[in-house]
């Protein structure tokens, strides 16, 4: 910012000092020339022809230099066949005009005919009265105090424009440095989070900032919601993992006969408390992206057609939209359904009915899956959920279906409930899971 504040200014500054300077210069110059011309005028004014024919003033010039010999500033008045009449400032000197041609009005130009002496010089040429004669009037004036002007001129530019630049530069500088000053103390109060182990930013800061403190502090929730979160499952698949290993254990140290049996139960039940976890992990991770984008019914036919193989005696039933999307990754809605309808198939009679987007006008979309079974009792519903529970023990199974359908819909944003089907009397399972946008693809 101080770089191109600096090249900025610089470039402003420069630019701004020539165009004035040209524009002084030029008024100067304009100004000098207008003095000569006024010397010029009051000449020709002055002048008349005697009887002999020569050019005469009938009142001396006012400008004593015109009497002091090479004083700077010249007339002289030049006529064809008459000698030059010049001022007594030449001396023994004569002005070189360019009275080839008639000049109407004043003609000025430059002249180096005096050594060490560049002139500015003036001349008209003029038929006074009572005279045929072309005369040519001309007044010539050193520019040595003409570049003094410009020259102190200029000076007083670059001092000036200077002292303006480095003024505008430090209160460029004051103005970044006054206003970054709250980036600075949002530093200050992260690291006084590192430090003191406060978990959020709550001291007053200016207005311009309170959206980025906002934002910081949002996300240091975040993390603490995910660190929150490790810890619990972390703890929770800890738990889940000792009381087999204690069973093994315990199995292995007294020579158990039915060791072999336990190891298979219990390695069986371990894997799958694994697999629920990393299910758990893999969706929070996919979360993250927040691109996450799914058809719905490929995927509910993909499940169908992996659980048909399995549950071969079992009617499926599939219907609702077909272009539908979710906003969850393909892998964890398969996940998800495959848990909900191998449940169905398992425990229902003999009927499983999947409607997609069972509810069109809601905000999110839904899934039913219904069975012709049971059911569950309205006491039990909440309660099934939990990692582990199994209402009916007679058909194999650890109880961690559900859970893993409840904590992924959960990560993404959806939820699941319990209900009872109306059409076929079972237990009816409404899934609600973020939609997906429309103009997005999957």
């Amino acid at each position: 910012m101080m770089l191109i504040a600096a090249g900025w200014i610089g470039v402003l500054l420069i630019g701004g000092g020539i165009a004035l300077d040209r524009t002084l210069t030029n008024l100067v110059e304009r100004n000098f020339d207008e003095q000569l011309e006024y010397i010029l005028t009051a000449m020709i004014g002055s002048a008349e022809i005697e009887s002999g024919g020569e050019v005469y003033f009938n009142r001396i010039l006012g400008d004593q230099r015109f009497l002091e010999p090479n004083s700077g500033l010249y007339w002289q008045i030049s006529g064809e066949g008459y000698e030059p009449y010049p001022s007594r400032s030449l001396w023994d000197r004569t002005l070189r005009l360019q009275g080839d041609h008639f000049d109407d009005e004043a003609h000025f130009y430059d002249s180096a005919q005096f050594e060490g002496e560049p002139l500015r010089m003036v001349e008209r040429s003029v038929i006074l009265p009572n005279s045929d004669t072309r005369w040519t009037f001309a007044v010539a004036s050193a520019t040595d105090a003409l570049e003094d002007q410009i020259t102190e001129i200029r000076s007083i530019l670059i001092w000036s424009f200077a002292i303006v630049g480095l003024g505008l530069f430090l209160m460029t500088l004051f103005q970044i440095r006054y206003g970054l000053s709250p980036l600075r103390r949002v530093r200050a109060a992260i690291q006084k989070l590192r430090t003191t182990g406060e978990n959020r930013i709550t001291e007053p800061l200016p207005t311009e900032v309170e959206p980025l403190v906002q934002e910081l502090n949002e996300l240091l929730a975040h993390s603490e919601r995910q660190a929150e979160e490790a810890r619990t499952h972390a703890g929770n698949l800890a738990h889940a993992l000792k009381t087999p290993l204690t069973v093994l254990t315990n199995a292995a140290t007294a020579r158990d006969p039915r060791l072999d049996d336990l190891v298979f139960r219990e390695t069986r039940s371990m894997q799958r408390h694994v697999d629920h976890h990393l299910a758990r992990a893999r969706a929070v991770g996919r979360r993250s992206t927040g691109r996450s984008r799914a058809e719905v019914w490929p995927s509910v036919e993909s499940v169908l057609r992996a659980v048909t193989r399995i549950h071969q005696g079992v009617r499926f039933d599939l219907a609702g939209n077909k272009d539908a999307r979710v906003a969850i990754e393909r892998q964890d809605l398969d996940e998800i359904l495959g848990n909900l309808v191998e449940n169905a198939a398992k425990y229902g009679g003999g009927s499983v009915f999947v409607t997609v987007d069972a509810e069109p006008e809601n905000e999110q979309f839904v899934i039913w899956v219904e069975d012709d079974g049971t059911g569950i009792p309205e006491a039990e519903r909440e309660r099934i959920f939990d990692r582990g529970v199994r209402l009916d023990t007679g058909k194999p199974g650890t109880g961690l279906g559900l859970a893993i359908v409840r904590d992924v819909a959960e990560i993404y944003g959806g939820n699941v409930s319990l209900q009872s089907s109306e059409d076929l009397g079972g237990l009816l399972v409404r899934l609600a899971l973020p939609r997906a946008l429309q103009n997005e693809s999957s």
